[in-house]
């Protein structure tokens, strides 16, 4: 079958992902495999984007081929999509799939992402690989790989693929028009809008005002469209050692003083290809200059989003577990698809309280399980990346359970207490007043407060 490769990685042919794909050639030569560096060309496509068109419309199987970049594919690869739909390319019908390699961070949010645009192509879409970046020097990596290879030419022999009902989506949305009175300014704290908001985007435009005039603070606007960024992050990891981008482009300086900087960040967008136009992912991944840090823990985040918001579940993912991995606090989501007023007033409204509180949350499971595995990735690699790793022992972050001999050595004796016949018949039917006890002395202990509202 003519496979048409589309590596996303910026690296080109030194993509870990892509060595799968070649691994995958070499052991089935009957197929016939065709790659186009797109993440390395990208600026190339959108100039001609002929010699791909061509590729994509001969192909039988297209396979997206990527590292997952901050939650979704690189922008480079987002941008490739945006320039498929642009270009009017015919897809419907052909198969599709996708391998990925990561250390697995939010890997099912970039996969999810690339099979919701998929549909929008009318590919057929079959489930795709997530390998770790070294599974493939290993031979259960090696097995894994063939035997996804394997049950893709059985689908596509059978005509299996994943059905999708259509996403309720409206037609057509009404032109929002500002109605929100302008409050009087403190002055103190910094809310910087950063936004992509194309110039004739009328529904966002009409809102960002409206929670200007709301928000009893003064708000800057930083539109990534007026911005300089010259190009896509390029995986090449020196910034893990001097700290710096390659790129001569002030990104750098730009990130750390004029947004890090704030107080509180709005991100403002309208919905497209499931996730915002690529220009915020390219601000995305260049945020790789600070690693794999939390640098902005403790800031107030909140959201504008023009578009049909509670139908795009995976969206709702990436922006609660962006922040829950960042450690900020998240006031809120304003959008255009229910009394949009009123919801702008509620974010303006929950952003003053956050910020005049200086509200934390504890992190629920994408906060928890993101760090662990960052905290895990830096320690093994803390001979290279050593910005991460002398943050990670200033917060203590390495909080691996094996450091925690009391806690162990009270369980070795409560278990080896337990075994015992006298223990377990005064223990019995006592067993839950004794793991609440310690919660009754802290109840016991509180105080009252007068409730200020």
């Amino acid at each position: 079958m003519k496979i048409l490769v589309l590596n996303g990685s910026p690296k080109g042919k030194n993509s870990i992902t892509l060595q799968t794909v070649l691994y995958l050639e070499k052991v089935y030569p009957e197929h016939d495999f065709t790659v186009l560096h797109v993440g390395q060309r990208i600026k190339a496509y959108e100039k001609d984007f002929s010699e791909a068109k061509k590729a994509l419309e001969d192909a039988e199987i297209i396979l997206f081929a990527y590292p997952v970049y901050t939650f979704i594919a690189p922008y480079q690869m987002h941008r490739f999509i945006e320039l498929i739909k642009e270009n009017g390319v015919d897809l419907k019908e052909k198969f599709t799939t996708q391998i990925t390699t990561s250390k697995h961070f939010y890997d099912v949010t970039a996969h999810k992402f690339i099979e919701e645009n998929c549909h929008n192509l009318g590919l057929k879409y079959i489930r795709g690989l997530s390998a770790d970046m070294d599974d493939l020097q290993e031979k259960k990596g090696q097995i894994e790989a063939e035997s996804f290879f394997e049950q893709l030419l059985f689908d596509i022999k059978n005509d299996i693929y994943v059905c999708v009902s259509p996403g309720v989506y409206k037609e057509k949305r009404e032109i929002y028009k500002p109605v929100l009175e302008n409050t009087s300014k403190e002055s103190g704290l910094d809310v910087v809008i950063l936004t992509n908001c194309a110039e004739d985007d009328t529904n966002l435009r009409n809102m960002i005002e409206d929670f200007k005039s709301t928000l009893p603070y003064k708000a800057r606007e930083v539109n990534l469209r007026k911005t300089r960024i010259d190009g896509g992050c390029l995986g090449c990891l020196r910034c893990s050692v001097t700290g710096k981008c390659v790129y001569k482009d002030g990104f750098d300086d730009f990130l750390r003083n004029e947004i890090q900087k704030a107080n509180a960040i709005i991100y403002a967008f309208t919905i497209s290809d499931h996730y915002t136009h690529s220009s915020l992912k390219l601000y995305d991944d260049r945020q790789f200059c600070n690693g794999h840090r939390a640098v902005t823990e403790g800031m107030t985040v909140g959201y504008l989003i023009s578009g049909d918001y509670m139908a795009e579940h995976n969206l709702q993912t990436i922006v609660e577990a962006r922040c829950e991995v960042g450690g900020t606090y998240l006031a809120g989501v304003a959008t255009d698809e229910v009394d949009t007023s009123k919801s702008i007033q509620n974010l303006s409204q929950s952003i003053c309280y956050a910020l005049r509180n200086k509200c934390t949350r504890p992190k629920n499971f994408y906060g928890v399980g993101g760090t662990k595995i960052f905290r895990d990735l830096i320690y093994l690699m803390r001979g290279m990346m050593k910005a991460d790793h002398k943050f990670y022992k200033k917060h203590g972050i390495y909080d691996f359970p094996h450091k925690k001999k009391g806690r162990i050595l009270m369980m070795y004796i409560i278990g080896l207490l337990m075994n015992l016949p006298s223990v377990q018949k005064k223990m019995k039917g006592q067993m839950n007043e004794f793991i609440i006890a310690p919660y009754q002395k802290v109840i016991e202990a509180a105080k009252p407060k007068k409730d200020k509202y």
